[in-house]
């Protein structure tokens, strides 16, 4: 088990509840299929760490102090991407179904199935593993934009509005031309392969909005 000092790594799992034989079985459990923890005995204390790096989070739905609910709405408030997973009594299971409303990956209910427990949290890492590869993703596709030229970014907006090559040329003064070379070299810059993914790649840089199914 990690210090609560120390910066988690992607795949440690924090755990949160009050009851300490729960959490020192939740530890040996986790670390003995090779999954590192860092565990806390309330929601203040977690909230109070660097929780950002975390992987997944264990969280007791009952506790004294802020209960699991309340420390999940502040993850919420904080945008946090971090799968949350609610522990939960019998007679809880209400509470657990408001938490997956407000955005939890899954709850558990205790006395917990051992490999149960160790699947849920495996497949709670990929999905957070994903959401990572998601955001790196587009990080580079924000960068790449950012580094074309001003009429290049104007054309690669005017595409994904459905503008023609000469329609463009008109809206910009310049020839028809000079449209599709600047917009092959905005491909080539974004590294699209054709004019559906330039139109893909604009609609998640929010040049355009994404169509409505219901128009």
């Amino acid at each position: 088990m990690r210090s609560n000092a120390e910066s988690p790594s992607p795949d440690t799992i924090a755990i949160v509840d009050d009851d300490q034989a729960l959490r020192e079985s939740l530890v040996w459990l986790l670390e003995s299929v090779g999954l590192p923890t860092c565990s806390f005995c309330d929601g203040e204390q977690f909230l109070a760490a660097q929780h950002g790096g975390f992987g997944a989070l264990l969280l007791d739905v009952r506790m004294p102090g802020m209960s699991g609910l309340q420390v999940q709405q502040q993850l919420v408030d904080q945008h946090s991407a971090l799968p949350v997973i609610m522990m939960t009594g019998h007679g809880d299971v209400p509470m657990a179904i408001a938490a997956l409303k407000n955005g939890a990956f899954d709850f558990i209910e205790k006395p917990f199935n051992h490999q149960q427990l160790i699947d849920v949290v495996q497949q709670a890492l990929g999905s957070a593993l994903q959401h990572h590869r998601v955001q790196q993703q587009h990080a580079l596709l924000k960068e790449r934009y950012q580094l074309l030229r001003p009429k290049e970014q104007r054309i690669v907006a005017h595409v994904a509005e459905g503008m023609t090559s000469r329609e463009i040329a008109e809206l910009m003064q310049i020839s028809g031309k000079t449209v599709e070379v600047y917009r092959l070299r905005a491909m080539k810059a974004m590294g699209a392969a054709n004019l559906a993914e330039l139109v893909r790649q604009a609609v998640a840089l929010e040049l355009v909005p994404a169509l409505s199914t219901t128009e």
